[in-house]
């Protein structure tokens, strides 16, 4: 079962940013894409879609190693 969850990410501001943040979330075990619209110097949205749910604490901390920080909702 694949599950889809958009986050918000803000201080991504080009593709490099797309690529950092990209590669830190496809390194989570269970992801199988991610797909980010880019909002420069914004709050850019992330949809992650993974074989089940995802732990907000996992995500966050993969955002944060790319350098960027997940916006609460």
């Amino acid at each position: 079962m694949s599950v889809a969850t958009t986050y918000l990410v803000s201080g991504m501001t080009c593709s490099h940013c797309v690529m950092s943040v990209t590669e830190e979330l496809t390194a989570l075990g269970s992801v199988e894409s991610v797909a980010v619209d880019l909002d420069a110097g914004g709050t850019s949205s992330v949809t992650v879609a993974s074989d089940g749910p995802l732990d907000d604490d996992v995500v966050r901390a993969a955002v944060e190693e790319a350098g960027y920080a997940l916006v609460d909702a």
